[in-house]
Order: C-alpha cells, then structure tokens, then sequence
C-alpha cells in the first residue's frame, strides 16, 4: 500500500506545484471538449428539436438513430474516423490524422447523439398544448424551437454537460485518431493510460484527480441549473408567456 501512498503525495506535489507539463494536458482535454461539445450542439439540438416537436415520417427511425448512438463504442468511432482521415481516404486532405481537430471531430460523433437524444426527450416532455397554443397565436417555426428550448432548458443544459463530460473522459477515439501525442492530442485520460503503461503512477494518479475534479464540476453545474430550474418552474410560467 505504500507505493499508493507514494503516488497520491506525488499527485498532490504536481498539483499544487503548477506543474506546466500537466496543466498542458488539462488545456488540451478542455480544448478538446469545448470544441466537440460546440460541434455536437450544432448539429444535435436541431435532430433533437426535430424529433420532439415534429410528427414528420422517420421521425421514429431518427429517434432510434439517435438512442443507438448512445452507445456507441468510442475505439470504433475512433477506428472509422481514422480510416476517413488516413492520406489517401476521403477526408485525407484535412490533413486531421493525429491532430486535435481529428480527435475533435471523432468526440464531436460520440458527444452528438448524447445532445440529441436527450434533447429530444426534453422537448418532447413539454405539454404539447403549449406548442399548439403557440401556433394558434401565429407562432413562427423559430418561434416554437425558442420556445421549445426554453421550456425544456433544464434537459437541454443537461444534454450539453452530458456532452461535455463524455468528451472529457472518452479516450479509445484519442488514441486511434490523435495518436496521444504528448504535448500535442494528449489529454487526461490518454495520458494515464500513459503514465501508469511507464510505471509513472504518481503522475497517472495526478491525471486522474484532475480528470475526476473537472467531472464533478460538471455534475455539480448540472445540479445547480436542475434546481435554479425548478425553483423558477415554482414560481409559474416564464415571463412573456400567459395562460388563457
């Protein structure tokens, strides 16, 4: 038990040190999972928006797209990502192979139908007699999604941390298309694979506290707006809307 011991004090000691080879790697993860988050959002709120206001053909099928891709498998994300991005594959000419905008890319996929599906049953749970109370004041299809998003902001908020904290932690997609370069696509997670591969278990530990503080800042955030939620829906409908 001593050498766990060792490696926590060691942990601490980087820490609290500023270490800059470590808070590098905090920067990278961050880079990383601000950049996927952003991506996912602008792709999966408008499927997820889609799928739980519109009545449209397929709509079942996009839904069970998205559900599936819950659970997708990071290493063969990773795997066809880096398969398109090899020179000579169709997204070859990015030049993207182990560079952060692949590993971007490859968790922007995974994080997408997390912000999807959840969105999409975040609208979907809004009484739909506030939508058609909606149309029948003449409002537009912007309109309806603001509204749409407003209303179900709680689940959306928590779609969006969902996101991030799943780019934060993944790292089968970081190996196979960022190549976990150190100093360059290396994140949190990549590098304690890393450092406890090389026997390094004090700066593996120090990844991992890190990599566990960031994850709970963001379960802690998802907190917050759940109950800031909650207490505003206490108090009656938003401001601007009126019940008839």
């Amino acid at each position: 038990m001593n050498f766990i011991w060792d490696g926590v004090k060691q942990a601490f000691e980087l820490i609290f040190e500023g270490n800059g080879d470590v808070f590098h790697v905090v920067l990278v993860t961050l880079h990383v999972a601000i950049g996927a988050t952003l991506l996912a959002l602008l792709a999966g709120l408008p499927l997820g928006l889609a799928c739980g206001l519109g009545r449209f053909r397929g709509r079942r099928v996009l839904l069970a797209l998205l559900n599936a891709g819950l659970g997708l498998p990071p290493v063969v994300v990773g795997l066809i990502v880096a398969l398109f991005l090899f020179r000579g594959a169709p997204l070859g000419g990015l030049e993207w192979i182990y560079t952060l905008n692949g590993v971007i890319l490859a968790q922007a996929i995974l994080a997408l139908p997390i912000v999807g599906a959840f969105t999409a049953t975040a609208v979907d749970a809004v009484p739909r007699a506030l939508f058609d109370q909606a149309r029948a004041l003449g409002a537009s299809r912007p309109q309806l999604a603001t509204l749409a998003l407003r209303e179900a902001r709680v689940g959306v908020i928590g779609a969006t941390i969902a996101a991030f904290g799943s780019a934060l932690s993944e790292v089968g997609a970081v190996v196979l298309v960022g190549g976990n370069i150190h100093g360059q696509t290396q994140t949190l997670a990549s590098a304690v694979l890393t450092e406890v591969s090389a026997g390094e278990y004090g700066t593996a530990i120090a990844f991992g506290l890190l990599l566990l503080g960031l994850v709970a800042l963001c379960g802690g955030m998802l907190t917050v707006f759940q109950y800031a939620g909650e207490e505003r829906g206490r108090r009656g409908l938003l401001p601007g809307w009126r019940a008839s």
